[in-house]
């Protein structure tokens, strides 16, 4: 009988972004189970609802994450206008829509360069890295900060973006497709990265969908479920239809990723196009009172806000269901049968954000 080891993977390790640590149960080079362990970056930012009225808190709402902190504090500021039931003009909700599919692609670029990393691939790394720093510019230009955006206020967006701008954004994107498409068909094409990949990390169709996996990890199976087609925010006046890929592997998931690169640089261009003239904001009147669930898609995947008001500037309530923490489940599963060579690989295709799941 084969003698069985416990191998700690994480909490530091130089392909993890972010602290978790992994009891990996092993029998040679092969994994049999994997346990995590999280809770070492745990700041109690819902509790901190007591603390801070329901406007500061967007603030905080946008602290819960650094990459994809501008969705907290989008998908925050629309669960408690639905509760204030306050109209956000319509250029507002435009604005709001673009900022989303500019995080989504500096998001997918972050990936492919941790990816990358991971891989051994540190020439690909650089360049990867070098054209998200061109989205960051154009975020910064028109939200003013380049991670944390500060742009989302309850009842609209505290910047308006000119039309010249606007259309200058179109024209940076369209001036960069060609050298992002140069750089994700080394990762969809190259010997080395689709040897790192194929046939890693495999989940089922019927696995993704039992566990409740969401994002790029249940997409990469063949399941076009995308929040977006609720037609929250301004995506009920643009056309897509959901990035998909088939084998349910490291490599689907990374086809997913790069395919909503592009689609997000088009539905761009579709916001844009239709951006209408008006205010972009309202005055906020009345303190919460109630209770509301919204729903946004994140790059990672789906995103569950719950908020509860009683009548007060504090919200007696604020509950976040993130996508890394329903993939989670799935993302063990996919580890078990697999080699320790290939377990940092499978880790980053689900793109794991730990301060988003400790909060």
């Amino acid at each position: 009988m084969a003698k069985r080891n416990i191998i700690p993977f994480g909490p530091q390790h130089p392909v993890l972004p972010e602290a978790i640590h992994f009891d990996l149960v092993t029998d040679d080079e092969t994994v049999l189970d994997a346990i995590p362990v999280i809770g070492y970056v745990h700041r109690g930012l819902e509790k901190l609802v007591e603390k801070k009225d329901f406007i500061e808190y967007t603030y905080v709402a946008e602290r819960i994450c650094g990459i994809c902190g501008y969705m907290h504090s989008f998908g925050y500021c629309q669960t408690v206008e639905q509760v204030l039931d306050i109209e956000v003009p319509e250029r507002a909700v435009y604005l709001r829509t673009i900022w989303s599919e500019l995080s989504r692609i500096n998001s997918h670029l972050l990936w492919l360069g941790f990816a990358a990393d991971a891989m051994g691939f540190e020439s690909l790394f650089m360049h990867t890295f070098r054209l998200r720093e061109s989205v960051l510019d154009i975020i910064e230009a028109t939200a003013g900060g380049r991670m944390i955006f500060g742009c989302v206020k309850i009842g609209g967006v505290r910047r308006d973006i000119e039309g010249s701008v606007l259309r200058g954004i179109i024209a940076k994107l369209q001036e960069l497709s060609p050298h992002i498409r140069e750089i994700t068909n080394v990762f969809l094409e190259d010997y080395s990265t689709k040897h790192r990949m194929e046939g890693i990390g495999v989940i089922s169709k019927e696995d993704a969908y039992h566990m409740g996996m969401v994002g790029p990890m249940i997409r990469a199976t063949g399941i076009p479920s995308d929040t977006r087609q609720i037609g929250y925010a301004a995506y009920k006046h643009v056309q897509f239809e959901p990035a998909t890929a088939e084998t349910g592997d490291c490599y689907g998931r990374c086809v997913v990723r790069v395919k909503e690169i592009f689609q997000s640089i088009d539905l761009v261009r579709q916001l844009v196009e239709k951006t209408p003239d008006g205010p972009v904001e309202v005055k906020v009147k009345g303190t919460p009172t109630g209770e509301f669930f919204g729903r946004i898609e994140q790059p990672r995947g789906e995103v569950i806000y719950y908020v509860k008001g009683n009548g007060t500037k504090f919200l007696e309530r604020f509950r976040v269901r993130v996508p890394t923490f329903a993939n989670l489940p799935g993302m063990i599963q996919m580890l078990k049968g697999s080699q320790i060579a290939d377990v940092p690989v499978i880790i980053l295709t689900i793109d794991p954000c730990i301060s988003c799941t400790e909060r």
